[in-house]
């Protein structure tokens, strides 16, 4: 289906039909824009509500009938245009696209009589002439039976390349949903197409669709068992399901490959499988060197600036109710509007929800660019003269692009990711003494602005006044309870071994946990029946608003970290809800995430160095509640003027790091370790 037939037939006849309303209009416009754009989905609903205001419009039945022939559904588009033909019988590009639906579906004589009314209607319509010629040449060699077509058949193949790489175009605008139809429809031309398969995964996993995911992977793996990075893929995929089946030989062969074999694999789930840094530092550097290569981009010249205040900028896709955005809300909003101009780069979707509303206040310039390319927000963020660029995914996002091209003199890696970039244009790294001991600064590629705690938190956070019994929570009438709330990739084969090793040592306990899809809480309890623990004491916490999941972290005793991806925002969901933390510290920053948030509260007793003495001490508080007592009530007594509570102080630090980064840059000196 041709996307240039993708516009309203104006010129065109348009025959008997509805008077127009506004609000119809208005819908139709919108879909005609997602629709030229390529965001089908989006089209689709804005023509559906078109319909339904005004069920007679012959454009939006036509373009919804085009839209079904590109998602691969020949029988549905000529359902709708032929619907759409009946309101005008006298368009010719309907005539044309209707033939092209037909032609889809093998029915070629009835293609070419659909071709030749959209050429009587339009002489010179080139597209239709050409399509007709076409499908005459395939009635000369024998009109085909309605089968699917063969993988070695060259016009499905051909086709299956065109929506394969439809797909991928899809794919990488962020239009996911769209992406796996296309990919569907290239699978279906081409079933043997292992790289549609497997990029059908990938999106299924940005989706978060992680079951999809596995058997997609799983398919593409079947036709090609000999592409290595594939597995690896699947390997770390399953490891968000909690799927542990030889975890400890796939793990070691993939780390092997980052280490030795040049392999370019996201740096994110290497977070999670390793506590080496130099490991960390070459998958991130390999990653970079790969994928987000430094790109020079003409900048504005520094004499042609004229503001006087610091332009600072924070780039980010969740601008939304998501843990960057929980932490940072009051950063945002107490800034020193006498010395920084704060702006936003949002990349992400609109959510609508409470926090983009008070992120959207927050910020001196809230700019949405999500549509944008990383070139066009690159451009905007050199003509709004942007001084500092403060990156706040880092390497878990898709828009490294963005800093590649230098969006901003001074360039900062804040928060999402935590651990070196790997990317030589970023010349700061946000971090404090606990996270990256200054002896081990030589495995980070930025130099190190040190504060005194790196994670900032918002004060402004609820916690509900409702108090749970453990019936509601599922809970035991009695019974210790350890919970952990974290992300279930964070969840390794050796901390939850560890975990049933506790519960077995301490009676009555249970072990309360968040699970994303059902499928993590069979593994779970397949796993805890496998090592001897009742799967009964595992139990899993459900959806929350954010007042009422604070709430909730009442009704446990303690909070169980993950290694070697210790907790993070949720580390401090629990430490402000007045839960004690136990971790285990690495080498890693992703390792001593902990261990900052517990210097932070002054509970450095909770912070252990090996698994032995994690396991030992989770037993101990459990089995000595008098000390436990005294651990909640010192956490009680100096959270609020707690270092890691006291986003005033935060602010100030960050904002003195900022100012010593750019007098460097105005004095053409290059960037160095700082230390507030």
């Amino acid at each position: 289906m041709n996307r240039d037939d993708v516009h309203p037939p104006n010129g065109q006849s348009q025959g008997p039909k509805e008077m127009p309303s506004d609000s119809a209009s208005q819908a139709f416009s919108e879909g005609l824009t997602l629709h030229q754009s390529g965001q089908f989905s989006g089209a689709r609903d804005a023509y559906l509500r078109t319909l339904a205001l005004q069920p007679g419009h012959f454009e939006a039945l036509h373009l919804l009938g085009v839209i079904a022939a590109q998602f691969g559904d020949p029988g549905q588009a000529i359902h709708l245009i032929q619907r759409s033909l009946s309101i005008n019988p006298r368009n010719a590009i309907a005539h044309a696209n209707l033939a092209n639906a037909l032609k889809d579906s093998g029915e070629f004589r009835a293609a070419i009589v659909n071709y030749d009314k959209a050429i009587a209607l339009k002489p010179d319509y080139a597209n239709a002439i050409r399509s007709r010629q076409m499908a005459i040449d395939t009635l000369k060699v024998g009109e085909p039976k309605q089968v699917a077509p063969s993988p070695n058949d060259s016009s499905a193949v051909a086709n299956a390349a065109r929506q394969f790489s439809n797909g991928q175009k899809m794919a990488a605008e962020g239009q996911y949903e769209d992406a796996i139809l296309f990919y569907d429809r290239a699978i279906a031309l081409k079933p043997d197409f292992a790289e549609a398969y497997f990029n059908r995964g990938n999106v299924c996993n940005m989706l978060q669709k992680r079951q999809a995911a596995l058997a997609s992977y799983d398919k593409a793996l079947s036709l090609r068992p000999d592409i290595k990075a594939w597995r690896y893929t699947r390997f770390a995929t399953s490891r968000h399901v909690c799927a542990w089946h030889n975890s400890t030989a796939h793990q070691a062969e993939l780390i092997s490959a980052i280490a030795h074999e040049g392999l370019a694999f996201f740096p994110f789930e290497v977070l999670s499988m390793t506590d080496s840094l130099d490991v960390q530092r070459v998958a991130a550097q390999r990653w970079i060197e790969q994928k987000f290569p430094a790109k020079p981009y003409a900048t504005t010249s520094e004499k042609a600036r004229g503001h006087e205040r610091i332009r600072i900028a924070y780039f980010s896709m969740d601008f939304c109710i998501h843990p960057v955005s929980i932490l940072t809300a009051e950063l945002f909003e107490l800034h020193d509007r006498s010395r920084f101009e704060v702006y936003a780069f949002s990349y992400g979707p609109n959510t609508g929800d409470s926090m983009r509303l008070r992120l959207e206040s927050a910020f001196d310039h809230f700019l949405d660019v999500s549509g944008l390319t990383d070139a066009a927000i690159v451009e905007l963020a050199h003509k709004v003269e942007i001084d500092i660029a403060i990156d706040l995914a880092g390497l878990t996002g898709p828009r490294t692009g963005i800093f590649a091209m230098r969006a901003a003199p001074v360039q900062v890696s804040y928060l999402g990711f935590p651990g070196t970039s790997g990317a030589p244009y970023m010349d700061y790294l946000i971090a404090d003494a606990h996270v990256i001991p200054p002896e081990r600064e030589a495995s980070y590629v930025e130099k190190i602005a040190y504060l005194p705690c790196f994670q900032v938190n918002d004060r402004r956070r609820e916690i509900a006044d409702r108090r749970f019994t453990r019936n509601e929570l599922g809970l035991p009438v009695s019974g210790f309870v350890f919970c952990c709330f974290n992300k279930n990739y964070k969840f390794t084969a050796e901390i939850f071994a560890c975990w049933m090793r506790i519960l077995k040592r301490v009676d009555g306990s249970v072990l309360w946990l968040y699970a994303e899809t059902d499928q993590v809480a069979i593994n779970l309890k397949e796993e805890a029946s496998a090592q001897g623990v009742d799967e009964r004491r595992l139990v899993f916490g459900g959806h929350l608003p954010p007042a009422e999941y604070l709430a909730r972290y009442r009704s446990a005793d303690l909070f169980l970290d993950t290694f070697p991806f210790n907790a993070g925002t949720t580390a401090s969901d629990a430490l402000w809800a007045g839960l004690p933390v136990l971790t285990l510290a690495g080498n890693a920053f992703a390792a001593r995430m902990g261990a900052s948030l517990l210097h932070g509260v002054n509970l450095r007793e909770l912070i252990t160095s090996s698994l032995e003495t994690y396991e030992d001490m989770a037993v101990s508080l459990a089995q000595h509640p008098e000390r436990l007592k005294q651990l909640r009530e010192k956490l009680a007594g100096s959270r609020d003027t707690s270092a890691l509570f006291d986003t005033e102080r935060f602010t100030k630090h960050i904002e003195s790091a900022f100012a010593k980064m750019f007098e460097r840059h105005r004095a053409s000196l290059p960037p160095v370790g700082i230390a507030m």
